[in-house]
C-alpha cells in the first residue's frame, strides 16, 4: 500500500514536468470556494474538500474527494494524514459554515475549529497553511494606507475572531515551526448567487436600491474593493509559489473609492429612477490595504476594475431582483415595482389555485372510492380540508371546506334528488364536522405561525440590541482608554513640565529650536513633529523636524494660504484636522512673541481617537513652554548682538558662527535638520560690502559668518546639496564664486 501510494505521488508530481500539488480546501459552499476549485483544477492540481458539516447540500465538480466532517471532529487528523496536502487553505472570513447570527457562540466555534485543524496540520510536518482573513481586523478607519505590519484593531466579535485566528496561526508558526501564511482580502466582492445575501459594500448598496429605490452614501467613507477573479489570481500565485518571503500578505486592488462614487456607478447601471441620498456627515473614514508587499514579490495585474465589477453585480441583481426582494420592499423603478406587485399577486393567488387543483384531485378520489368496498367509508373531503388547514391555516381551511361541501352535494345529487340532500340532517352534521375540524386545525396552524414569527422577531430584535450594546461597549472602551491616558498624563504632567523646562534650558541659545521639536515629540507622544519659523507675513521656513513624514509639506510653506489652519492659529487656537485631509497636519499650533507669530508647531502622526480637547490643551501648554525658552534665547542673543556680529554688518564673528555651525551639525546627526555650508571666495574684500551685495541673494533663515581665520561662509539651513545649487548660482550672478566646504561639515 505504501509503495503504491509512493508511485502515485511520483506520477502525480512529475507529469509533463510541471509541479502539481495536492490542495485541501476547508470551508462551506460559496462562490469563492467554486472559483478556487476551478482555478486549481484548470492548472492541473488535485483538490480535496473538507466541508465542515456532516450534511452538506452542495455538489462540486472537479473535487477529487469530499469529506463531510465538522471542524472540531476527531477525524480531522486522520483526514490530513490520508490526504497529505501540499497546501491547506482555510477560508476563514469567507466560510459560509459560520453565519454569525450569534456572534459570541460563533466566535467560540470558529476558534475551536481552527485550532483543531491547525493542531492536526502541525502534526503532519509538511505543507503550507493559508488562512484567509479580511480588512475587518483593522476596524473602521485609518489615516494612511494600511500595511501588513500595522497592529490590528478589530471591532465586534466576528472581527475579533478573525484577528484571533491570525494570532493562532502566528503562534503555531513560532512554537511548532509550521508554515502558516495569513492573507487579508480587501473588501472582496463578486456576483452573488440568486437569493443569497453577501456582506460587501457593492451588494448592500445594490440591495438597498432594489428595495427602496434609494442609495444612502457618505462621501467621507473611503475604501478599496477587489473583484473575486482578481483575488483568486493573486491567491493562486501565493499558493503555487515555491517559497514565500513573508508570512502575511494583503490581497487588494489598491483602487480607492468612496460610497458616493460607488453609489454613482450603481445608479448609472440601474437606469431606473434610483435616487442617491447624500449622507456625507461626520469625520472622514478611510480603510485601504496596501499591496506593496505582494507587488514586490509577484506581478500584480487587475483585470476587472471597480467600475466593471460593479456593472456585473448590478446587472445580475437587476435581472434576478425577485430573488433578493421581500413582500415589504417598495422596489426601485416602475419596471421593478410592477414586477414586485405581480409577484405579490401571484404569491397571494397561488394557494387558491393550488386549493382548486387539490379539490379536483380529491373529488375524483371521492367519486372512485364509492365504487370500492375497501375505501368506501374513507372521507376524502375531510382529508382534503385537513391537508390545507395544516399547510395554510384557517383561511384556506374555510375555502377548502366550501369546495368540499359543493363537491359533496354534487356527488350526492347523482344518486338522490337535490331536495332530499338539502333536507337531510346528516348533510348538515357532516358539514358541521368538516368546518369544526378544519377551523380548529387551521386556527392551531395560524397560532403556531404567529408564535414562530413572534419568536423570530424577538430574536432579531435581541440580536439588534446585542449589536448596539457591542458598539456602545466598544465606544466606552475607547473612551475609557482615552481617559486613562489623560489621567496618566495628568499624574506625571508636573514631572513632564519640569522635564521640558530643564531639557530646553540645558541647551545653548543656538540649539533651543532644534531640540524643541524633539521635546514636543516626546511630550505629545508623536513621532512626526515639525517646527517652522515664520520668515515674513505669508511664508514659514522649516527649521527642525523629527521624521521624513513630518517634512512632507516641504522646506517653505505659504501658511496664510491654508485657510482653515491659518484661521485657527491666528486666533491662538489649536488647529485640529477633523476632516482628515491627507496633506494637512493632524494638529498645529503657533508660538507668539509680543503679538507676532514666531513659530508654527505641526504634529502629523496622531491617531484620530487622540484628536481631542485634552490633547489640544496639552499642545497649548507645551507651546507656551517652548515659547518661553525661545523668547529667552532670542533676548539673550539680542543682548550679545554687538559682541556676535562684525560691526556694521550681519556677519557673525568667528566664535559665534562656530557655535551656530556646531549646533546645526549636532542637530543634523540626530536627524533634526539639514544644512549646507558654503565658502564665499572673496579674500581681501570688506565684509560689509560683501554682506550688502549678498543680502538680497540669501534667505532670512540663512546665516553669514567667519570661519577658519578670515574666510567668509554662508550656512544654508534646511537645505540639501541639490537645493543649494540655485543659491550658488545667485551668488555667482552677484559676482562672487562659492564652493561647498565638505571639510568643515
Amino acid at each position: 500500500m505504501g509503495a503504491g501510494r509512493q508511485f502515485l505521488s511520483i506520477k502525480w508530481y512529475g507529469r509533463m514536468g510541471v509541479r502539481k500539488m495536492v490542495v485541501l480546501l476547508a470551508g462551506g459552499g460559496s462562490v469563492l470556494m467554486n472559483a478556487m476549485i476551478d482555478k486549481l483544477n484548470k492548472n492541473g492540481h488535485r483538490v480535496y474538500l473538507l466541508t465542515g458539516k456532516k450534511e452538506n447540500r452542495f455538489s462540486y465538480r472537479h473535487v477529487f474527494e469530499k469529506y463531510n466532517f465538522p471542524y472540531d471532529s476527531g477525524s480531522i487528523k486522520d483526514i490530513l494524514d490520508s490526504v497529505k496536502p501540499d497546501v491547506t487553505v482555510f477560508t476563514g472570513a469567507y466560510d459560509t459554515n459560520f453565519n454569525w447570527e450569534s456572534p459570541r457562540q460563533e466566535a467560540v466555534d470558529y476558534t475551536a475549529g481552527l485550532m483543531n485543524i491547525l493542531s492536526a496540520f502541525s502534526m503532519l510536518k509538511k505543507g503550507r497553511f493559508f488562512y484567509l482573513s479580511s480588512q475587518e481586523v483593522y476596524g473602521d478607519s485609518h489615516i494612511d494606507t494600511i500595511k501588513e505590519e500595522e497592529p490590528q484593531s478589530p471591532r465586534g466579535f466576528r472581527a475579533m475572531a478573525l484577528a484571533q485566528g491570525e494570532e493562532v496561526c502566528a503562534n503555531y508558526r513560532r512554537t511548532q515551526g509550521t508554515d502558516t501564511v495569513v492573507l487579508r482580502f480587501d473588501h472582496l466582492y463578486w456576483v452573488p448567487e440568486k437569493g443569497e445575501t453577501e456582506d460587501n459594500p457593492c451588494f448592500r448598496m445594490c440591495l438597498e436600491a432594489l428595495r427602496t429605490g434609494k442609495i444612502s452614501a457618505n462621501g467621507r467613507h473611503s475604501f478599496s474593493m477587489i473583484y473575486l477573479n482578481d483575488a483568486v489570481e493573486q491567491l493562486y500565485k501565493l499558493i503555487s509559489a515555491e517559497s514565500l518571503k513573508k508570512t502575511c500578505y494583503h490581497i487588494t486592488s489598491t483602487e480607492e473609492t468612496d460610497e458616493l462614487k460607488l453609489a454613482g456607478m450603481i445608479q448609472a447601471e440601474m437606469d431606473s429612477g434610483i435616487e442617491i441620498v447624500d449622507n456625507t456627515v461626520g469625520m472622514s473614514s478611510r480603510l485601504v490595504l496596501a499591496g506593496d508587499r505582494f507587488s514586490e514579490e509577484y506581478s500584480r495585474e487587475i483585470f476587472c476594475h471597480c467600475d466593471e465589477g460593479v456593472k456585473q453585480v448590478v446587472r445580475f441583481m437587476k435581472r434576478h431582483s425577485s430573488s433578493f426582494l421581500t413582500e415589504e420592499d417598495s422596489g426601485g423603478g416602475l419596471a421593478v415595482k410592477a414586477a414586485n406587485h405581480t409577484r405579490r399577486i401571484l404569491k397571494a393567488v397561488f394557494p387558491y389555485l393550488e386549493n382548486l387543483i387539490g379539490f379536483a384531485v380529491f373529488y375524483l378520489l371521492e367519486s372512485r372510492a364509492a365504487e370500492s368496498q375497501f375505501v368506501a367509508r374513507l372521507d376524502f373531503y375531510l382529508l382534503y380540508v385537513l391537508l390545507f388547514a395544516v399547510v395554510y391555516g384557517q383561511r384556506q381551511a374555510i375555502f377548502s371546506g366550501f369546495l368540499a361541501v359543493v363537491g359533496y352535494i354534487i356527488g350526492q345529487m347523482g344518486s338522490r334528488g337535490g331536495f332530499d340532500v338539502l333536507v337531510d340532517y346528516n348533510t348538515y352534521v357532516w358539514m358541521a364536522q368538516l368546518f369544526i375540524v378544519g377551523l380548529v386545525v387551521g386556527y392551531l396552524k395560524d397560532q403556531l405561525q404567529f408564535i414562530t414569527g413572534e419568536n423570530r422577531s424577538r430574536v432579531r430584535y435581541l440580536h439588534g440590541q446585542l449589536k448596539d450594546m457591542e458598539e456602545i461597549n466598544d465606544s466606552n472602551v475607547r473612551m475609557k482608554h482615552n481617559f486613562e491616558s489623560q489621567i496618566v498624563n495628568h499624574k506625571d504632567s508636573l514631572g513632564k513640565i519640569y522635564d521640558v523646562s530643564s531639557t530646553l534650558e540645558q541647551y545653548g541659545p543656538e540649539e533651543v529650536l532644534f531640540y524643541a521639536a524633539q521635546v514636543l515629540s516626546k511630550l505629545m507622544d508623536c513621532e512626526d513633529v515639525a517646527v517652522y519659523t515664520v520668515a515674513n507675513g505669508d511664508y514659514a521656513r522649516l527649521f527642525s523636524s523629527t521624521s521624513r513624514h513630518a517634512r512632507k509639506m516641504g522646506n517653505s510653506i505659504k501658511y496664510t494660504a491654508m485657510e482653515e489652519m491659518y484661521g485657527e492659529i491666528r486666533e491662538r487656537r489649536v488647529y485640529i484636522n477633523r476632516n482628515m485631509e491627507e496633506n494637512m497636519p493632524m494638529m498645529a499650533s503657533a508660538v507668539y512673541s509680543e503679538d507676532k507669530m514666531q513659530l508654527i508647531l505641526m504634529l502629523w502622526g496622531i491617531p484620530w481617537e487622540r484628536m481631542t480637547l485634552g490633547e489640544a490643551n496639552r499642545l497649548t501648554i507645551v507651546g507656551f513652554l517652548i515659547q518661553n525658552a525661545v523668547v529667552r534665547a532670542n533676548r539673550y542673543l539680542e543682548a550679545l548682538r554687538n559682541r556676535r556680529y562684525v560691526e556694521g554688518t550681519n556677519v557673525l564673528e568667528e566664535s559665534a558662527f562656530t557655535l551656530l555651525a556646531k549646533a546645526f551639525f549636532d542637530a543634523r546627526e540626530k536627524g533634526l535638520t539639514e544644512y549646507v555650508l558654503l565658502e564665499i571666495l572673496a579674500q581681501g574684500e570688506n565684509y560689509e560690502k560683501v554682506a550688502g551685495t549678498l543680502r538680497s541673494s540669501i534667505r532670512q533663515t540663512d546665516y553669514l559668518g567667519i570661519l577658519n581665520g578670515n574666510r567668509l561662509y554662508v550656512l544654508l539651513s534646511n537645505t540639501n546639496r541639490e537645493n543649494a545649487d540655485g543659491i550658488m548660482e545667485r551668488f555667482r550672478n552677484a559676482g562672487y564664486d562659492c564652493r561647498v566646504d565638505e571639510t568643515v561639515m
